[in-house]
């Protein structure tokens, strides 16, 4: 059963998926109506879960759920994003980019494009990045916006700017 993503409790499970660009208000609008119809609905084994989501920066979609999910009801979330995508030209799968928070707005950056990016200073250690691997509410709000020196990021860092 749907319910408002800020009463969901802290430890509610959680799953982001980056679009692999800006999210226009009218999909925005699509969106909603369709997570909002989905998350009414949503069910694990036979169950209502209280469930929800945030759309933020108009980049990320993020769905959320109150209750234990079984594979079956998670699969059933992943369908629904893909017919999002499928229905708004967007792909909320795509793994090839990586998006920072730089100068207020959001960036995506191909992977293949990192190295290059980080010698013409457009990102650095300190450049804000999303970890969309968080997996609660509480770690969405402590750990999701993070600086890439601290992620898998620093792979792609000089050596000397990595601080471990």
């Amino acid at each position: 059963m749907y319910i408002p993503f800020e009463s969901l409790p802290a430890h509610s499970r959680i799953w982001v998926y980056q679009s692999n660009k800006k999210i226009s208000q009218s999909d925005i609008d699509t969106i909603s109506e369709t997570l909002v119809a989905f998350t009414q609905g949503w069910m694990v084994h036979g169950q209502p879960m209280e469930a929800s989501f945030d759309i933020r920066y108009d980049q990320f979609v993020i769905i959320a759920a109150n209750d234990q999910a079984s594979g079956c009801s998670i699969d059933k979330s992943v369908n629904t994003m893909k017919e999002i995508g499928n229905a708004i030209g967007v792909d909320f799968f795509d793994r090839s980019q990586v998006a920072f928070k730089l100068e207020n707005e959001i960036v995506l950056l191909k992977l293949s494009e990192l190295t290059k990016k980080i010698n013409e200073g457009v990102w650095d250690h300190q450049s804000l990045t999303f970890n969309n691997l968080v997996d609660t509410k509480s770690s969405l709000a402590d750990f999701w916006l993070v600086p890439a020196g601290s992620t898998w990021l620093k792979r792609y860092l000089p050596h000397e700017t990595v601080k471990g």
